[in-house]
């Protein structure tokens, strides 16, 4: 008989099977060690099921640059605001960016200010508002990793397939190997990534090896449960003591060596690479992804022009050295006191999958 998704679910949630991996990690030799996640959803599956309280003591993690809304610039926020602000213009956003700060305002007060502001949960819900306001310009703000980047490309290739001039996007799209290898560039130090599962559905395994080669540190791509998390934190920590990095998928329900194909050959289509901005960091050569000229019709940099307000960064947070992993939530003077989730002063405090989110939400998860 066929299992359940419920039944699949409880076999990687499995106390057994968790305490059995625990066990093996506690079996590894003494040596410290540190692994960086770089997805969002990791940061916070790490701190919803306690996994640091489990882990021996010479093993450590970190969490990197794996939120998409966190990393992207306030100046990004503020021209995302200064459409709003345009009479002709309607803003369609995923929910998390209505409430990041910008230099002097939000999309969320621009929205309670009368401004049209629109939470969707996919580009193909901005295309239809798109259809639906044929008097106004709709403004979609693309914004995450290449999971996200070939639902951004396929609503610009469906708006050019139906003529629909009035849908713009706006994109902060970016990838993640350059900013793994920045990390190592910085000098961070770590001895091996958990690889982001849902970025590697599409990319697949094979992105990571040059990181691997070049800089000697392996990559195991994992899912999202305790057994997967804890698993893939056991294959790094082998690789470690054998003096033997890799890139290896523990999450192979879901991802392939080679990826969506289809995926990738959508954003191949749409976008191009270009230098990009990353909180933390600066900018990163060919991190981001532009969109081509010959779909500029729909790029909203190129369709509207908007004067936006110098950018001025919030005194006190931290937030760009926490992406980095050199710093944790804790050690912010402004965290779980002047920023909390209800009044977030930095992006990580309201992305859903921001480190200090996830740490507020589940401190006692070690």
């Amino acid at each position: 008989m066929q299992k359940t998704s419920e039944e699949i679910l409880q076999e990687y949630r499995d106390k057994r099977e968790v305490m059995r991996l625990v066990d093996q990690l506690n079996l590894i030799s003494n040596q410290e060690m540190t692994f960086m996640e770089v997805c969002g959803g990791h940061t916070m599956a790490i701190r919803k099921f306690g996994i640091p309280s489990l882990l021996p003591k010479n093993i450590h993690l970190k969490s990197g640059p794996g939120c998409p809304v966190c990393v992207s610039s306030r100046q990004f926020i503020d021209q995302a605001i200064a459409y709003a602000r345009l009479d002709n213009v309607i803003v369609t956003t995923f929910g998390d960016l209505i409430r990041v700060p910008g230099s002097s305002s939000t999309l969320e007060k621009e929205k309670a200010n009368g401004r049209d502001v629109r939470a969707v949960y996919s580009s193909i819900g901005a295309l239809q508002t798109a259809r639906q306001n044929p008097d106004k310009y709709v403004v979609f703000l693309g914004i995450g990793f290449e999971t996200t980047a070939p639902t951004t490309a396929a609503a610009i290739l469906k708006a050019k397939e139906h003529q629909l001039d009035n849908f713009l996007v706006f994109s902060s799209h970016k990838i993640m190997p350059p900013v793994m290898a920045a990390l190592v560039d910085e000098g961070v130090k770590i001895d091996g990534y958990i690889g982001p599962g849902h970025v590697s559905t599409v990319t697949g395994s094979h992105i990571y090896e040059d990181i691997s080669q070049k800089y000697g540190l392996g990559c195991v791509i994992s899912g999202f449960e305790p057994v997967d998390i804890l698993m893939s934190i056991l294959m790094l920590a082998r690789q470690k003591n054998d003096m033997d990095p890799k890139v290896e998928i523990e999450y192979k329900r879901a991802v392939l060596p080679n990826g969506n194909v289809k995926a990738q050959r959508l954003m191949e289509e749409v976008f191009e690479l270009r230098n990009d901005w990353w909180r933390g960091f600066g900018v990163i050569p060919d991190s981001g992804l532009a969109i081509k000229a010959k779909y500029a019709a729909w790029d909203a940099e190129k369709a509207l022009k908007v004067e936006v307000e110098e950018t001025v960064e919030e005194e006190g947070c931290i937030c760009g050295e926490i992406l980095k992993g050199v710093k944790e939530p804790r050690h912010c003077k402004l965290f779980n006191r002047e920023c909390t989730p209800a009044n977030p002063v930095g992006a990580c405090m309201v992305s859903s999958e921001g480190s200090c989110h996830a740490h507020y939400l589940y401190r006692n998860g070690n």
